[in-house]
């Protein structure tokens, strides 16, 4: 725009010409998780199958998938095929939009659980532990009165690897399971933890480089 008579002219005429208000950037609305996929963490004896029992969850697991393939449970061999059938279940539950999702396994160590917190948050999702803080005696005391147990150097071994889940693996939430008593006494530090809600639905799978039991 060419200035009026007697206004400034070149430069002047610039620095004076209004200027052009910024924006602000309106933040984005944060994302909601679709959902949560729960991996159960702890040794066998330690009570995970039973606390799926008590809130009425079916979970994904292992052992559902070897009655599935090899119509035995205790079928040990084909440990690949069984936790990629795993993997391909969850991922159906995810593109299904499924809001809850549980795993029935061990999950021993982060290494172990990495890649179904990785699987989570790709769809969207957030991962949830619930820890079975149960001492190792009192697991290899239950798995010895089992029709079906873990050989006592397994249990040992596992028992060895197993460390309690934080949040720095990517947990958005971690409830801790603890016997009640006086079998509470051996406890180990936790995690802050936040209460799991319990919805009965469905479940997730597991990844070990031990045998599932």
């Amino acid at each position: 725009m060419l200035p009026g008579p007697g206004g400034p002219t070149g430069e002047a005429a610039e620095a004076e010409a209004p200027k052009k208000q910024a924006q602000p950037q309106q933040p984005e609305a944060a994302k909601q998780p679709k959902g949560a996929v729960v991996l159960s963490i702890g040794l066998p004896g330690s009570g995970k199958s039973t606390w799926f029992k008590r809130h009425n969850i079916l979970p994904l697991s292992s052992d559902m998938v070897r009655i599935l393939l090899f119509d035995d449970v205790t079928e040990q061999r084909y440990q690949d095929l069984v936790f990629s059938t795993l993997r391909s279940m969850l991922r159906a539950r995810l593109l299904a939009r499924r809001p809850w999702n549980y795993v029935d396994a061990t999950n021993l160590s982060p290494h172990e659980r990495r890649s179904w917190v990785k699987l989570a948050h790709d769809f969207g999702y957030e991962a949830h532990a619930v820890f079975f803080d149960v001492p190792p005696e009192v697991c290899i005391e239950r798995n010895r009165r089992r029709d079906r147990n873990v050989p006592e150097h397994v249990m040992q071994r596992m028992a060895n690897k197993l460390r309690p889940p934080k949040f720095e693996e990517g947990f958005a939430k971690i409830t801790v399971v603890r016997l009640k008593g006086a079998a509470a006494a051996s406890e180990v530090p936790e995690e802050p933890r936040q209460e799991l809600p319990i919805e009965p639905d469905e479940g997730v799978p597991p990844g070990l480089d031990e045998p599932e039991y």
